[in-house]
């Protein structure tokens, strides 16, 4: 058996961060798709979810959050993206914006995005890895 090539410890960050926060934009669809009674089929889930994960690869761009995806800051700037040209690009398709969904969307994705790096972030400084 060959052995797997060694990966550094800051690139398994990246992809395990970029894979919560999709992760997180996905649950987000789910239980808002689930909450209107909608079917929760895979296709209809991550119809829901594109935008917004357009706005997560928008956020992770403009922030390079890839130089921290666990810190907060950056974790703030990849919640923005997916927020603002979420609701953006989601209100081209659909002609419309209910300010309602423009909170939930805001706090639930807040939750979700910013939550998982504070859990990280507090499991780190816990076991003395934290910065």
């Amino acid at each position: 058996m060959a052995a797997s090539p060694s990966v550094h410890p800051a690139t398994r960050a990246v992809v395990y961060a970029a894979a919560a926060d999709v992760v997180a934009v996905l649950l987000f669809a789910a239980i808002g798709r689930r909450s209107h009674a909608e079917a929760m089929q895979a296709a209809g889930v991550l119809a829901t979810a594109a935008p917004f994960l357009v706005g997560l690869v928008a956020g992770w761009l403009a922030g390079r959050v890839w130089r921290a995806p666990v810190g907060l800051p950056l974790g703030v700037v990849a919640w923005a993206g997916a927020v603002v040209v979420g609701l953006v690009l989601r209100a081209l398709a659909t002609h419309r914006l209910p300010v309602s969904f423009v909170l939930v969307a805001a706090v639930s994705l807040a939750v979700l995005l910013l939550g998982w790096r504070l859990v990280a972030r507090l499991g780190a400084r816990s076991r003395g890895t934290g910065r």
